[in-house]
């Protein structure tokens, strides 16, 4: 069974920052393409950063130059460092797999339950 499973969020000032994992079972993910996904409350998910199987990475406009997407392939984990938090960074962030690292940042195949991510003023 696949899963991936977020952690790390949490309640920070504006200004801080947060790492958030997700760790990744049930299949070796090592030539999957990950990705970072948030819904804040009453919006669409939106996507965050989505890193390829050999580290490519991209990034949304918005947080460019305040977070960084990397992966650990042997741990099958992505981490997502965000610095600089602002309150409108305030969302349920997910990670997401796919094989397709075109797709990865749409629909990925798979899903985790996402980690709560609170920034206060």
């Amino acid at each position: 069974q696949v899963q991936l499973v977020e952690s790390g969020g949490g309640l920070v000032q504006a200004g801080g920052s947060l790492r958030l994992s997700c760790a990744a079972s049930g299949r070796t993910f090592s030539g999957y393409a990950m990705g970072w996904f948030r819904q804040a409350a009453g919006k669409e998910r939106e996507f965050v950063a989505a890193i390829a199987w050999n580290g490519f990475t991209y990034y949304q406009d918005s947080m460019k130059g305040r977070v960084t997407i990397s992966r650990d392939r042997a741990k099958n984990t992505v981490h997502l460092q965000m610095n600089s938090l602002k309150p409108e960074d305030t969302a349920v962030y997910f990670c997401g797999a796919d094989p397709s690292f075109s797709v990865v940042g749409t629909t990925p195949q798979y899903w985790g339950q996402g980690t709560q991510v609170t920034v206060s003023s």
